[in-house]
């Protein structure tokens, strides 16, 4: 009787293991598909993101670790043309999300905070409007933030400072405004970082200028 309960017990535990893990792969692949939905893709690149596979693992441009979770997108310079989706922050393993240079528009979604394994986020060169979401400083893992050559305006959150891990950030070549920010991980980063953009006033003096000085701008 001992290890027939055993047997069952076992077997509960690997029908719940796998639930989950299909429960994990629908919600990514849902995650993946509301991204193609939102896409203009003339090369075809997201052809093979099937909604009717359970996993999305088997598409094209998408890397899974061993428990069929997506650790990476890759689809710089694919051509692509839409906007980002909030879906995306369902992607609790990514490491790597690479989308530069393409053809962006809209704003940052807030929900990329959500990405709490994220290494690296390349969102250069595309067309992205809007301001850099302060929601970003909970990636505590990110070592490279690229939204160069874009179209952002507004300050940059402070809050991003927080990001320890930081090695790269490169905000050049926007719209951004106010005075950029000079301690925390913010103290390394030289200001090759933040250059051209023309309403950008230079580094924050601490002790003398409030950095939210002015409200918005």
């Amino acid at each position: 009787m001992k290890i027939w309960a055993m047997y069952h017990l076992l077997l509960a535990f690997l029908l719940l293991s796998i639930r989950s893990e299909t429960t994990n792969a629908n919600s990514e692949g849902d995650a993946l598909y509301a991204l193609r939905r939102a896409m203009k893709d003339p090369n075809g690149v997201l052809e093979s993101w099937d909604p009717t596979l359970v996993d999305p693992c088997t598409w094209f441009h998408v890397t899974c670790d061993g428990d069929s979770r997506v650790t990476r997108l890759d689809l710089g310079n694919a051509k692509l043309s839409g906007s980002l989706v909030p879906e995306l922050g369902k992607l609790e393993r990514l490491q790597y999300l690479e989308l530069y240079m393409n053809n962006l528009v809209g704003s940052i979604p807030e929900e990329l905070g959500g990405l709490k394994s994220l290494v690296s986020l390349d969102l250069y060169h595309n067309n992205l409007t809007g301001s850099i979401p302060a929601s970003l400083s909970k990636l505590s893992n990110l070592k490279f933030l690229r939204l160069n050559s874009n179209n952002l305006t507004g300050r940059i959150p402070r809050e991003l400072t927080k990001l320890g891990n930081l090695k790269i950030l490169d905000v050049s070549h926007n719209d951004l405004c106010g005075t950029f920010p000079t301690s925390g991980s913010f103290s390394k980063l030289s200001e090759e970082s933040f250059k051209n953009n023309p309403r950008l006033e230079g580094p924050e003096l601490m002790g003398f200028v409030r950095y939210d000085v002015g409200g918005s701008c």
